[in-house]
């Protein structure tokens, strides 16, 4: 039996739209692969080429990933290629970039109100905050502090946290099943103070890039804030512009 489709848009968009509801329920799992065109066709009782149309735009939004001759798949970000897509910091040597963590801090702490406002909460409720150091060929180049809703990532360690060893998005993904799928900054320069200094072994007064990151799940959800700074003196943002 055909699922319904509403007559409000055009037809590739109600489609769209039913695939990525099947995303948000987790029906298909980031990694996994999604039913072919001709399935899905039939599904929704449309035709193949309605089916494409409306995967070609999830695809370059990046939900959706095709590969030739093995068909299409939900994004994820345990794949080595997508592990830092919303990472735009590159050496300046032209090196693939691999960070190793160190966690400072995870614990329960009441939001406030800038906080909850991002995440769409109310002013108290809790949350985790997150801080770490993450260095590229033993040095130290990125501090951050995390907050996510506590209620999302419930139950969650420092030990928990140490025992990860790839990108957070990936663990968030693996662990919780809470999938990004696009985030927003706001970047401005700043001057190290001296716990910053001390965390990433620079001189206080040196110059950072601060870098607010609120990421996204299915729905517009905003599930992740992340304030990071950045000591570029041998690494650049890197940000293609379309």
């Amino acid at each position: 039996m055909s699922e319904p489709i509403a007559s409000f848009s055009p037809l590739y968009e109600q489609i769209k739209a039913l695939i990525l509801a099947s995303l948000q329920t987790s029906e298909w799992l980031p990694g996994e692969a999604i039913p072919s065109e001709m399935e899905l066709a039939v599904r929704y009782a449309v035709s193949q080429g309605t089916v494409r149309k409306a995967i070609d735009e999830l695809a370059a939004q990046n939900l959706l990933v095709r590969r030739q001759g093995k068909g299409t798949f939900v994004a994820t970000h345990q794949e080595e290629n997508w592990q830092y897509r919303f990472l735009r910091l590159e050496p300046d040597s032209g090196e693939k970039l691999h960070l190793k963590n160190q966690f400072l801090v995870c614990e329960n702490i009441q939001s406030d109100a800038y906080i909850a406002d991002l995440l769409s909460l109310k002013v108290g409720d809790p949350i985790i905050r997150i801080d770490r150091i993450q260095s590229y060929a033993g040095k130290p180049i990125v501090f951050e502090e995390i907050w996510l809703p506590e209620w999302r990532f419930k139950g969650l360690t420092m030990e928990e946290l140490n025992d990860w060893h790839g990108p957070m998005y990936a663990f968030y993904e693996s662990e919780y099943a809470t999938h990004m799928v696009r985030a927003q900054e706001k970047i401005k320069a700043v001057l190290a103070n001296q716990n910053l200094a001390q965390y990433l072994q620079i001189p206080a007064g040196a110059a950072l890039l601060s870098v607010e990151r609120v990421a996204f799940t299915y729905g517009s959800k905003p599930v992740e804030i992340r304030h990071a700074r950045y000591d570029t003196s041998d690494q650049h943002y890197d940000n293609k512009l379309n």
